[in-house]
């Protein structure tokens, strides 16, 4: 089953197949702005039971939506010892890459994970599932069958006002630190997440009850799951301006509601600005290929983003600043505040 559009509300309740290759069932998301550049897929592990071992020539990442287990990762060489790790609802892990792995549910109800891969790139370039699904090569820099591989760490570092954590286990991204990042937005906290030693990364999001995000805009391929809190999500291609409702581009604006367990991802060059209208602060996680800032950047993400999503419009970056976005925006937001008895908490701005 493959599920298509901007967004889907609720990945967990996605109809799921029986998937012969896992040993599990499955349903397969592929959202308008993934552009070939991410895969992604809803997968469950029965009742008490293990998943197919596996090993494939591509990056994945995994959240865990729901239900308990464990991990084992090995990697082709048989004296290897194999490393195993526990998990639980909100833990995120990289599945190092080609090595061997296998997912174990240690409940009696089914458990729910989403996956994130660079499956789709990889299969482009090289056209030959043979040697995707059974190369035997060991990437020894990547996991070295170490004991303490996902023992999680708290090695954050602060590059430019921008935090990023490397850590190949996180067992708990809905209630992680997150670290202030106001550049992004009042309020906003961004922690960059490095991982697996991978190109595909992701960074955890939080941001106040009635407050939201500054629009920009990034390379495709990027998937946002929301952990925490509702709200919505405001996209329009670059060609609509910076201001779209003012230039008569408004019919050119999605919007995509989102609520825990919901996921969105914005196309190639779309402006998009995140809302929340809960009661709580909302928490969102984001899958990503890493950019001049990461440790291993991709680069057509560097050269699509050369200045960065940190960046003002007026200073040739890709964010805009409130002062500079369309006044129609906030107008609606507060609306939809006031609809649901909360009010507006963004600091007063003169619009340019």
């Amino acid at each position: 089953m493959v599920v298509e559009g901007y967004g889907v509300e609720d990945v967990a309740g996605l109809p799921r197949r029986r998937w012969a290759r896992t040993g599990g069932n499955g349903a397969f998301i592929q959202l308008r702005g993934m552009e070939g550049f991410t895969g992604m897929y809803v997968g469950e592990i029965p009742s008490g039971a293990a998943l197919n071992p596996e090993r494939h020539f591509y990056e994945e990442l995994i959240y865990v939506l729901d239900g308990v287990g464990s991990t084992e990762v090995w990697s082709n060489q048989a004296a290897q010892k194999k490393v195993q790790f526990e998990w639980q609802a909100g833990s995120l892990f990289a599945v190092p890459l080609n090595s061997w792995h296998r997912l174990i549910n240690g409940s009696r109800d089914p458990a729910l994970y989403l996956a994130v891969t660079s499956a789709p790139l990889m299969i482009d370039l090289l056209h030959d599932s043979e040697f995707i699904f059974n190369c035997d090569y060991n990437f020894n820099a990547r996991f070295d069958g170490r004991p303490d591989y996902f023992v999680p760490t708290v090695d954050r570092n602060n590059d430019a006002g921008f935090w990023s954590w490397e850590s190949n286990f996180i067992v708990d991204a809905r209630n992680t630190f997150v670290n202030p990042a106001d550049r992004k937005g009042a309020g906003v906290r961004i922690t960059a997440l490095e991982i697996g030693s991978s190109t595909l990364i992701g960074h955890i999001a939080e941001w106040p009850a009635g407050r939201y995000h500054k629009a920009h805009h990034h390379q495709g391929g990027a998937i946002l799951l929301t952990l925490r809190s509702e709200g919505y999500t405001l996209m329009w291609p670059q060609e609509a301006g910076i201001r779209p409702y003012e230039k008569g581009f408004g019919d050119h604006v999605v919007k995509v509601d989102w609520r825990e367990g919901s996921v969105v991802s914005p196309p190639t060059g779309w402006f998009h600005q995140h809302f929340n209208t809960g009661k709580e602060p909302a928490r969102q996680l984001a899958f990503r290929y890493t950019d001049y800032s990461g440790k291993y950047p991709l680069g057509i993400v560097v050269a699509l983003n050369r200045a960065g999503v940190r960046t003002s419009t007026k200073e040739g970056g890709t964010l805009i600043e409130y002062e500079d976005e369309d006044p129609q925006i906030r107008r609606d937001y507060e609306a939809a505040l006031k609809k649901k008895g909360l009010s507006l908490q963004m600091p007063n701005i003169a619009y340019v």
